[in-house]
């Protein structure tokens, strides 16, 4: 093996190119059809309500491309790699670099490079733009598909506890003492959990304590009647600071604001499990690029006249989504507590590595 892991200048170009055009052909593939498919279940919604265009749609897929690119980016690395490494083995382009004396980690010692530089691409894309793009987008579909309040903070389908007693709110915006809440519901339930009488309200605002419905409309279970008031204050135990601490979506906050949210629950005493594993998982995400190519190189080696070139690439995507079928189980249990945030946002990405480098060295090194 050779002291030097990168190969030629020449090699390393060639292979990056190649691995590149890959990435950005799968990822072009993969997010188009998705996005025809999500076009197929929400133009319909987006159409429906008046005033609702061509603009709107467009609209929409704005939104809504972002997403997908953050959550299928990883896909197409696993994709360009096995496309990538089975062209140049059936080409006997591996054979000729592994003849020249070049061994398998410098083989693809080019696509880690580019996957790596794919990862702190996609760490900034999610920074910059995704969690802007969800934030505006849950705020959008929260006023189905209407027109969003102009406010600095717009937070959708909210939902609060007061006791036994549930609060919900459509949109909710501002903050302190000027929050203001849309298409509100108050629901009434008796300590075993038995609904009482609901509320509906038009908006809700801070009374000091609780909240002042306006343009509300009653409904009681037992005696099964409904009724009107101008006004109505319900939920005296929901406080601001419970909002603005319920209210905190990890999609939709970056990585150094979901950090000091964190540091807000840990003072308030609050369980922060979930967001400590959406926290670090949002370094482990894109860094799951990088090992794309290592689980996939069973696809580059061997010989393609043996007749096993397809069931390597089989191997190769079957070890790639196992990864992201064990990546997601982890981070669910991190969230509900079964596992600590660390662990399950980075146990998945170790164990992978130590998988696809024990296969590559025992079968090339």
């Amino acid at each position: 093996m050779q002291l030097d892991f990168l190969p030629s200048r020449t090699i390393t170009l060639y292979l990056a190119r190649l691995f590149a055009v890959r990435i950005a052909a799968m990822l072009a593939i993969l997010v188009l059809v998705l996005m025809m498919l999500d076009l197929l279940g929400k133009s319909g919604d987006i159409l429906a309500v008046p005033g609702n265009g061509q603009a709107e749609v467009w609209r929409y897929v704005s939104l809504r491309l972002p997403q997908l690119v953050a959550t299928f980016l990883p896909y197409s690395v696993l994709l360009a790699t096995v496309i990538a490494l089975l062209g140049l083995n059936q080409n006997s382009e591996i054979v000729a670099m592994k003849a020249a004396g070049m061994s398998a980690h410098q083989v693809l010692a080019p696509l880690f490079l580019t996957a790596a530089v794919v990862a702190v691409g996609s760490f900034a894309f999610n920074e910059r733009i995704v969690t802007r793009a969800t934030a505006t987008l849950k705020a959008w579909e929260g006023a189905e598909f209407g027109p969003i309040p102009e406010a600095e903070q717009v937070r959708s389908n909210v939902y609060l506890t007061d006791g036994n007693d549930v609060l919900t709110a459509a949109t909710m915006t501002g903050s302190g003492t000027g929050i203001e809440m849309r298409d509100v519901t108050f629901y009434s339930r008796t300590p075993e959990g038995t609904l009482t009488r609901q509320v509906r309200a038009n908006r809700a605002t801070w009374a000091n304590p609780g909240w002042r419905l306006q343009q509300v409309e009653t409904f009681d279970v037992a005696a099964a009647r409904s009724g009107s008031a101008t006004d109505q204050v319900v939920g005296r135990g929901v406080t601001i600071e419970q909002i603005e601490l319920d209210s905190v979506d990890p999609e939709a906050q970056g990585f150094f604001e979901l950090y000091r949210s964190i540091a807000a629950y840990e003072r308030a005493g609050r369980r922060t499990s979930e967001l400590e594993a959406a926290w670090w998982h949002k370094l482990a995400g894109p860094l799951s690029a990088i090992l794309m190519p290592l689980l996939g190189a069973v696809a580059a080696f061997g010989l393609a006249r043996s007749g096993q070139l397809f069931v390597r690439a089989l191997i190769a995507m079957g070890l790639g989504f196992a990864y992201f079928v064990v990546d997601n189980a982890a981070l669910a249990m991190g969230s509900f507590g079964g596992y600590p945030p660390l662990l399950a946002a980075w146990a998945p990405f170790l164990l992978f590595l130590l998988i696809g480098e024990t296969v590559l060295i025992r079968t090339e090194e």
